[in-house]
């Protein structure tokens, strides 16, 4: 079993308290050199942008509930740089860069080009970079990425992941040393299978103003042939994994280069499963074969292993302080996110002492899985937080190492 680390750094009130950024920044990098002190392996770090404040006055607020920032870091690359300044073994990663918006695919593949051409010149620790269309769809539309007319309107539930696997493509030529246009990209097609229901696609066919079997839909980024610059960076420090479960999607970039995937605490197990087995035909052959830890899997932890406490008074202390975090972050996501995935999620997460904790990872997860484990969610107190970061790697780590 492999151990990451996940950091949010989501700038919301806890016990009525809201730290500044710059404390919000140095407890992170706290957070980083404990963790890698410890020997966590990947730092992954959430991706966000534009205030999740401002937007709940919007015509169409996404997280109305949400109070505070759902993260500071809009500057993954940056981030990390700094991260590897501060550390000697840990690796960075994105969870998760959003390439749509903010420049869109050209825009982000070539900042990681750039990126690794200057680290690879004095590390030779890998950058993994997550990548999806993002949850939220107001830091999209800020950079243009909404419908431009009325077909596109009433399909957008289902464009929107279209207009992904456009970006998706044009990203990983990119980064691959493609020299491409936009007239190299797959058209995006709308038919009837790319809608949950029959009354959907009706309804698009109806705003299309006829009867037909499909719909083509223009590019959504249009350019002459291109190719980034610098060339040659080394593409080993690279690690690509895309934020989706949808298998075509996985089959077809893993045709370009080798992508993971991303797995959330929500995901359930079956599909997690079904994913596993699907990519070990699917997966890239230059990424060689597919592994258990090719898809990392979040999970919220809340481990109490404070002095003073018994046993038991520290798994009821666990179970306080994890059922007070996941109520105020469910809520705060009212009506973005399915119920039976909460319900999954809440039933996902590490509770207790050192001893429950092993034995719900033994229960719960393959002895090859990648864990990215979620210390610090809805916790400022950055020295509990590092505490806790010890008492997993100290005392549940050898308990799933030695099997007791």
């Amino acid at each position: 079993m492999t151990y990451d680390i996940f950091f949010s750094i989501s700038q919301t009130p806890v016990d009525g308290v809201t730290p500044d950024e710059a404390t919000m920044f140095r407890n992170a990098f706290a957070q980083m050199e404990a963790a890698d002190d410890l020997g966590f392996g990947v730092a992954w770090i959430a991706e966000s942008h534009l205030s999740s404040e401002v937007q709940k006055h919007n015509a169409r607020p996404v997280i109305p509930h949400w109070e505070g920032e759902v993260g500071l870091n809009s500057n993954f690359l940056q981030l990390a740089n700094f991260g590897f300044q501060r550390t000697k073994r840990l690796e960075f990663g994105s969870a998760v860069m959003n390439i749509v918006c903010m420049g869109g695919p050209i825009a982000h593949a070539e900042r990681i080009a750039s990126y690794l051409a200057l680290h690879g010149l004095q590390d030779e620790r890998r950058l993994h970079v997550g990548f999806s269309a993002g949850r939220f769809q107001f830091m999209n539309e800020a950079s243009g990425i909404i419908w431009r007319n009325e077909v596109e309107r009433v399909a957008w539930p289902a464009l929107r992941g279209k207009v992904f696997g456009e970006s998706c493509e044009i990203f990983l030529r990119a980064l691959r040393g493609d020299v491409f246009s936009s007239e190299d990209i797959p058209a995006t097609v709308l038919t009837r299978e790319s809608f949950w229901t029959e009354e959907h696609w009706q309804q698009v066919l109806a705003a299309h103003g006829s009867q037909v079997d499909e719909i083509i839909i223009p590019n959504r980024w249009v350019f002459e042939p291109l190719e980034l610059v610098p060339r040659d960076w080394n593409r080993s420090l690279l690690q690509l994994i895309v934020g989706s479960h949808d298998p075509k999607l996985q089959e077809h970039i893993n045709t370009l280069l080798p992508v993971q995937v991303f797995n959330l605490s929500i995901t359930d197990p079956q599909k997690i499963e079904d994913t596993h087995a699907h990519m070990q035909t699917a997966y890239h052959p230059d990424g060689g074969g597919w592994e258990r830890g090719h898809m990392p899997r979040t999970t919220f932890v809340f481990l109490n292993e404070e002095p003073g406490l018994s046993p038991e008074e520290r798994r009821i202390e666990a179970r306080k302080e994890a059922e007070k975090a996941l109520s105020a972050y469910w809520k705060a996501l009212q009506g973005t996110i399915d119920p039976n995935k909460i319900a999954n999620a809440a039933d996902n997460a590490l509770i207790g002492d050192s001893v429950q904790v092993a034995q719900q990872i033994r229960e719960r997860f393959h002895s090859d899985d990648r864990l990215m484990l979620w210390f610090d969610f809805f916790n400022h107190d950055s020295d509990r937080v590092i505490r806790n970061m010890r008492m997993f790697m100290e005392r549940v780590r050898p308990l799933l190492e030695t099997g007791e």
